[in-house]
């Protein structure tokens, strides 16, 4: 889906404990696949100023990414959802303490398949069909089709905000098809009519449909950067870097990279909203 990186970026498949950060021109970064793209573009025009460097990026979940910071793997990882209070905890007690940045925000996004004639639905329809309490698309203004319910796996930072925020910490459908990864998800449901997932923005494609969600004031609003920024769309969130510490050395020329005008601008290419 992101095509020609630039040719120093790696992605990784994963990293192996006894590998040691040494090269002093080199910075790892890892976690979330919402933030994926943005880390990878970032990287693609950060290495065209900076020849001398070296940026390995690899996705996994955003837990995967905070565990490897924990564990001294990865010199940032990227999150789309906030580090938890037991993670804090572990990191403590490895000497680790995470520094929180804030380097985008996005409008998570519910697809469906182009096919199904529904266009909206409320946060709490939503809730019901994720939970497994709704499963056929009739009972919510569509056709009689049951749903086939996509979601990411629980070490994704998406999988936790979207179950804390649309579905008030409630159980998924035992039914629901967990995914390895986003791609994934928009793969699965453009190729299944009855189908539901959810999205970071960027992911968006032609070959699926956003859903409009409903706010408290009954109107229903379409998800694009816009209605992130302005705050009219009810579910948006942060996306953060995870350092150990104050950033450092490579990572903190990175980051700041990340936050400068021309950083951000490349958030917003990206398909998310900027946070300066």
């Amino acid at each position: 889906m992101f095509k020609n990186f630039a040719k120093r970026i790696t992605t990784l498949a994963c990293l192996i404990g006894s590998i040691s950060l040494v090269n002093a021109q080199q910075l790892t970064i890892k976690g979330s696949d919402t933030v994926l793209p943005l880390s990878q573009k970032l990287a693609e025009v950060y290495l065209k100023k900076n020849s001398d460097k070296v940026i390995s990026v690899v996705g996994g979940g955003s837990g995967v990414g905070i565990a490897s910071l924990i564990d001294g793997l990865t010199e940032i990882a990227q999150a789309s959802r906030s580090i938890k209070k037991k993670e804090i905890k572990k990191a403590q007690k490895k000497g680790v303490e995470p520094k929180e940045i804030v380097v985008g925000r996005d409008a998570l996004t519910a697809i469906i398949n182009p096919n199904n004639p529904v266009t909206q639905l409320t946060l709490s329809q939503m809730s019901d069909i994720f939970t497994g309490r709704v499963t056929n698309w009739k009972d919510v203004g569509g056709k009689d089709l049951e749903i086939v319910v996509y979601s990411r796996e629980s070490s994704s930072g998406t999988y936790s905000f979207f179950k804390k925020a649309v579905m008030n910490n409630a159980e998924y459908s035992v039914n629901a098809l967990l995914m390895p990864a986003t791609g994934a998800i928009v793969q699965s449901v453009s190729q299944t009519e009855g189908a539901i997932g959810y999205i970071g923005f960027a992911y968006l494609t032609d070959s699926v449909k956003p859903v409009n969600v409903g706010t408290k004031d009954g109107k229903f609003v379409t998800p694009t950067a816009q209605t992130a920024a302005n705050g009219t769309y009810p579910i948006t969130r942060n996306l953060y870097y995870y350092t150990n510490g104050e950033p450092t050395g490579n990572a903190k020329h990175f980051i700041d990279f990340a936050l400068s005008d021309e950083g951000q601008e490349l958030v917003k290419k990206v398909g998310y909203i900027k946070v300066k």
